[in-house]
């Protein structure tokens, strides 16, 4: 796994210098549908394979609202996670996304507006909706962080950050 999450690393930096990546260790273990088809989980994104040209990566605005009120703004790029926003902004929100984003705990639980929620792209998966079973302050627009792509619609985004987590992996 942290050869696949270096590969990613490596990528995505490539992508802002504008250069290609070629690179095929270990892509024999890698399935067709991993490779080109529908990718539902986490791990399945760290397979994905990078077509590189000229790349444009536009801004969108976050807001993640705390529960004592405090907002604290972030950018991320299309295509990062909230998950992503939160980690590369250095924001403190403590143990927020302690899987990593794996799909295996619930402490990037976040509450979107009505509104917001249903315009997200995708549902959640039934492993999303097992790990929400288990998160605090859980209503019907909640959703992981971890789970959520920005695209650039999302630009202006305001989440709420519940006042505290659950990491079910340490029941």
């Amino acid at each position: 796994m942290a050869y696949v999450q270096n590969i990613v690393r490596c990528s995505m930096k490539a992508l802002t210098r504008n250069t290609t990546i070629v690179s095929t260790k270990n892509l024999s273990n890698i399935s067709h549908r991993q490779r080109y088809g529908k990718i539902n989980s986490p791990s399945e994104q760290l397979l994905r394979t990078f077509s590189v040209g000229t790349v444009l990566q536009e801004d969108v605005r976050v807001t993640f609202l705390r529960a004592n009120g405090e907002k604290i703004q972030a950018k991320g790029k299309v295509g990062d996670t909230l998950l992503d926003v939160v980690v590369n902004s250095h924001i403190d929100l403590d143990g927020f996304g302690a899987c990593e984003g794996t799909l295996t705990c619930s402490t990037c639980h976040l509450i979107f507006k009505a509104e917001d929620f249903e315009k997200l792209p995708d549902k959640a998966s039934d492993e999303e909706l097992d790990m929400l079973d288990l998160a605090y302050e859980l209503t019907d627009t909640s959703r992981l962080g971890c789970q959520i792509t920005l695209t650039k619609d999302m630009d202006g985004l305001e989440v709420k950050v519940p006042a505290t987590i659950n990491d079910v992996r340490s029941a």
